[in-house]
């Protein structure tokens, strides 16, 4: 019987935190630096992924872009929420910036082709979050997520600048079938896009077009022009009063 040494989500776990942590604070990017890197290279030691120390170079020289990025994520948060007193809140407070800053980290190990490492960092801020951001997703600058809870982005998806999210929102794909693994599977939004709660958002050839608003609970499974505003229409029926009180 095979083993898949899973107690390795504990290690993974640690790394990730401590990873954000140096991102944004100088005594621990200082303090964590020996453990940062003797702890990656026993992760992918573990997952027979070679080069490590190669890999590692690579990924730490892109760290100083990376937080660049996020301080522009951050004031996007700043900017949108009304409920944001200040900067320092963003960063210490905010789940939706939490995710987006392993996303990130994620995103670069997955772009130097890191096996599996990228999926437990993102499932280690799932798991706290509510936000599923898979990092092979290709996102834009000034990134906003609201509340965030439930937030699916699949694998393909791209998106570009100044997008604004909202909870329960998935970018999804219209099949599953394994044999398009290798295709566009998640929907592309354009720049200045925003998409309001519990919104789905289905298939690898619908583009939102940059400027649109797509309103609350609608189901997209075809593109959208660009300056659009998408919204699911309800009903509301009252009912006929019986001797003075509603039926």
């Amino acid at each position: 019987m095979k083993s898949y040494n899973v107690c390795l989500k504990d290690t993974v776990k640690t790394f990730t935190k401590r990873l954000f942590y140096s991102l944004f604070d100088c005594e621990q990017e200082v303090a964590q630096q020996d453990y940062l890197e003797d702890t990656f290279l026993k992760i992918v030691s573990s997952l027979e992924i070679k080069d490590g120390n190669s890999i590692w170079e690579s990924f730490k020289k892109e760290l100083p872009t990376i937080r660049k990025k996020l301080d522009l994520d951050a004031r996007a948060f700043e900017k949108n929420d009304p409920a944001c007193e200040c900067l320092e809140e963003v960063y210490l407070a905010y789940p939706g910036f939490n995710a987006i800053s392993i996303y990130r980290l994620s995103h670069e190990l997955y772009k130097l082709k890191v096996r599996i490492l990228p999926r437990m960092m993102s499932e280690c801020i799932h798991g706290i979050t509510g936000i599923d951001i898979h990092p092979g997703a290709t996102i834009g600058e000034y990134f906003y997520i609201d509340h965030g809870t439930g937030i699916v982005i699949g694998e393909t998806s791209i998106i570009g600048n100044k997008v604004k999210i909202y909870q329960g929102v998935t970018l999804g794909g219209i099949q599953i079938s394994k044999d398009l693994a290798s295709t566009k599977r998640h929907p592309t939004i354009n720049d200045n896009v925003t998409i309001y709660a519990n919104a789905t958002i289905l298939g690898g050839d619908i583009v939102i077009g940059e400027n649109s608003i797509i309103g609350a609970n609608v189901w997209i499974t075809q593109s959208v022009p660009e300056n659009s505003l998408v919204t699911y229409q309800t009903e509301i029926k009252i009912r006929p009063k019986k001797n003075g009180i509603r039926e």
